[in-house]
């Protein structure tokens, strides 16, 4: 009985862990609980799990129904961190699992190998964010002096979110900031008149900020069922909408700028 209950209290451990690492990283519900059936059955357990945005209730049990074993915790979920390479890859190992029939050690294995998975430098991504601003201020008709603004004004508010996560500042205002320093940046192109389309570098500023992940995950959760997560997602998705306005309405007033 103690082996079994070991067993089984090891693959929960696991199953929890790809759970946290799945929405940490931005996977919508569906998807997070279809993995879990997956690696659940690959351990020969049944998987009960009940999500919220904040933390995750877990059961697994034995499948056999005579000797019949359960495990039952609560595991909070820790910060948000968009990363679809973890969520593709352990989508993607979730199968080859269930085709080879790996161990719970194995699979433990290849968690963590993708968990170490060495990203790109938030340097890099800062100045590939920045020219994807000014690529928008380009789509949208600016000229080359605003695409400049866009760049300098992205790369400036990433800058502030970025030291504003590390005093773990709420991230509502955390993007307030992110944006009004963004914002206050272009506002200050406009004022020096560089160029004739940098208002359009303004409104590009604070792109970056856009909670596309929240938002497309909101309306998949809505659409599989998932009420509860949907909602708070599109809650959460407005609220950082709104405070990217606030910034941005701040910097404009702070200016006297008009669009």
């Amino acid at each position: 009985m103690g082996d079994k209950h070991q067993a089984l209290k090891n693959g929960f451990l696991l199953i929890s862990e790809i759970a946290v690492l799945l929405m940490q990283s931005g996977a919508n519900t569906k998807r997070v609980i279809d993995n879990i059936n997956r690696f659940s059955s690959v351990l020969g357990f049944k998987s009960y799990a009940l999500i919220s945005h904040k933390s995750i209730i877990i059961t697994l049990k034995t499948e056999n129904q005579s000797d019949q074993h359960s495990y039952t915790n609560v595991i909070q979920i820790p910060a948000y961190k968009i990363n679809f390479y973890i969520v593709s890859e352990i989508s993607r190992l979730s199968w080859i699992a269930l085709e080879k029939q790996w161990s719970c050690k194995i699979m433990q294995q290849k968690i963590e190998v993708i968990k170490n998975q060495q990203l790109y430098s938030y340097a890099l991504t800062a100045f590939f964010v920045s020219m994807a601003g000014a690529s928008f201020a380009k789509l949208f008709g600016g000229d080359y002096r605003s695409m400049i603004i866009s760049f300098i004004a992205t790369l400036i508010g990433m800058i502030v979110a970025k030291q504003a996560q590390k005093y773990f500042l709420n991230p509502y205002l955390k993007t307030y900031l992110a944006s009004l320093a963004a914002s206050l940046v272009a506002s200050y192109g406009i004022y020096l008149h560089f160029g004739d389309k940098a208002h359009i570098a303004l409104a590009t500023s604070v792109l970056f900020l856009v909670p596309g992940v929240p938002l497309i995950n909101s309306f998949n959760d809505l659409y599989n069922n998932h009420i509860l997560n949907g909602s708070v997602r599109f809650i959460s998705g407005f609220m950082t909408v709104l405070f990217i306005g606030l910034g941005l309405i701040t910097a404009m007033i702070l200016f006297n700028t008009k669009l």
